[in-house]
């Protein structure tokens, strides 16, 4: 059975950072790409970020590039998602979610993509 475990949200002033983590059990974790999306109350799941298998691809959505930085570590079957210089409008809960392919295509910000998703894990960005 394939797990993914967030942790690491929190409560944090504008200009603050977190780091996000992503542990996954039950399937080849450097076989596939993963993503982080998010969801802010009120509003439908949006994509953040997605590393390819083996971390040498990455894609960002623009509201984050520059801010967010995700690393994986294969070995450690785990993702990051760093997050820097927090704003409000980064309040959500964070998801982590696990590829169906291992490298990045165009729809890699494509929710359908994705095949087994975390609980999700609350970052809260105070102003």
């Amino acid at each position: 059975q394939v797990q993914l475990v967030e942790s690491g949200g929190g409560l944090v002033q504008a200009g603050g950072s977190l780091r996000l983590s992503c542990a996954a059990s039950g399937r080849t974790f450097s076989s596939y790409a993963m993503g982080w999306f998010r969801q802010a109350p009120g509003k439908e799941r949006e994509f953040v970020v997605a590393i390819s298998w083996s971390g040498r691809s990455t894609y960002y959505a623009d509201s984050v590039k520059g801010r967010f930085t995700i690393s994986r570590d294969n070995a450690k079957n785990t993702v990051y998602l760093q997050m820097n210089s927090l704003k409000p409008e980064d309040t959500a809960v964070y998801y982590c979610a696990s590829d169906t392919q291992p490298v990045l295509q165009r729809d890699s910000d494509r929710e359908g993509r994705y095949d087994y998703w975390g609980q999700g894990t609350q970052v809260t960005v105070s102003s």
